[in-house]
């Protein structure tokens, strides 16, 4: 009878070893895409639009698409990755390197990297959300799968960071993250669908309707955020375009100069040429001149004075800037929603890849 006892008690514990190890590899998963096949092409071919484009410190390009996955260009040839050599998931919404070299993707369903030719794979869902944002560190950011925080990497822990949302808030607002952006001294401004949100290692500031100064017919439903090289915020909304925050002063820049249609709903409709109301990225050049993607009129340059507006895209069709990026040797390059991308070259736009 003892002896039955004792082997019933080591089989609990067997199993209750098991399952830490199942808990413990759930949020970290790797995978060697060197075992595998990937596919390789002398031209870019994602169609589904480009979402991310990042240039690394070896001059290699890492290109996210919307739902193929991600592309590695070297100057020479396109090699592509997906969920079958280990990403996390295909639409990618971010890429960034770390001080080691390695190669982040924040995607639709958790956060990849890539290190030597392996990937890792970090799960942005979690049953312990961390409140104090000062027990964490790490200049990782990634947008959260849930819609109520933000991830952060300390090098070892994928931390999910709650943001403090406003009293009284609507049950219809969604804070799901849709940009991140550093300014010169260190901040961190994040953009929510329903509040903009800025953290300086010190504390968390929420931005929302009220304090954003907006109208009652004026929806927030932010899509980008900027922090520009003078200190100012720029801020892309799906329905009321552009607002700008300059010390003190927070105004509708698109509404500023015009560039609401009269009928506009302010909210997600279609808007017609010469509109700036549905900005889904924003940059700033070399020269200091700031530029909108809209999602239906093209790409906006701001020098300071003037406004100009840009038609890029070949297919009318699909006018949408998914993002601008900035690269190594300060070219401005658009990604789009018809899968191309476009280098500002001065004068003109040009097909990059």
């Amino acid at each position: 009878m003892k002896r039955i006892i004792k082997l019933i008690f080591l089989m609990l514990t067997l199993t209750l070893n098991l399952s830490c190890v199942e808990k413990s590899s759930a949020d970290k998963e790797t995978y060697n895409p060197e075992l595998m096949a990937t596919s390789k092409a002398e031209t870019l071919k994602f169609t589904s639009g480009i979402r991310a484009i990042f240039q690394d410190s070896k001059g290699n390009y890492w290109i996210g698409s919307h739902n193929e996955g991600v592309s590695y260009y070297n100057g020479k040839s396109f090699e592509y990755f997906t969920t079958n050599e280990g990403l996390s998931d295909n639409q990618i919404r971010s890429i960034q390197e770390d001080k080691n070299g390695r190669i982040w993707f924040g995607t639709a369903k958790g956060v990849s990297v890539y290190d030597k030719g392996t990937f890792t794979n970090y799960s942005t869902k979690t049953n312990e959300p961390i409140y104090e944002w000062n027990s964490t560190n790490g200049d990782l950011w990634f947008f959260g799968v849930e819609e109520g925080g933000i991830n952060r990497f300390d090098g070892k822990n994928m931390n999910y960071l709650i943001f403090p949302k406003p009293v009284n808030e609507s049950p219809n607002n969604s804070y799901g993250v849709t940009g991140i952006s550093k300014d010169k001294h260190g901040k961190v401004w994040i953009a929510t669908y329903g509040a903009l949100f800025s953290y300086d290692s010190n504390m968390v500031t929420i931005f929302d309707h009220k304090t954003l100064k907006l109208k009652d017919n004026e929806l927030l439903h932010i899509r980008s955020v900027l922090a520009d090289s003078k200190g100012r915020i720029w801020i892309g909304n799906n329905g009321i375009g552009v607002l700008l925050m300059e010390g003190n002063s927070i105004i509708n820049f698109s509404d500023k100069n015009n560039l609401i249609h009269p009928t506009s709903t302010r909210r997600g409709d279609k808007s017609p040429p010469g509109t700036l109301e549905h900005v889904f990225a924003i940059e700033e050049d070399s020269e200091g001149n700031i530029w909108f993607g809209d999602r239906d009129t093209g790409a906006w340059k701001y020098d300071g004075k003037a406004l100009t507006n840009y038609s890029i895209s070949d297919d009318p069709t699909k006018p949408m800037i998914w993002t601008i990026y900035k690269d190594n040797k300060n070219n401005l390059l658009f990604g789009m929603a018809d899968g191309n991308i476009f280098r500002f070259n001065g004068n003109v736009f040009e097909q990059q890849f």
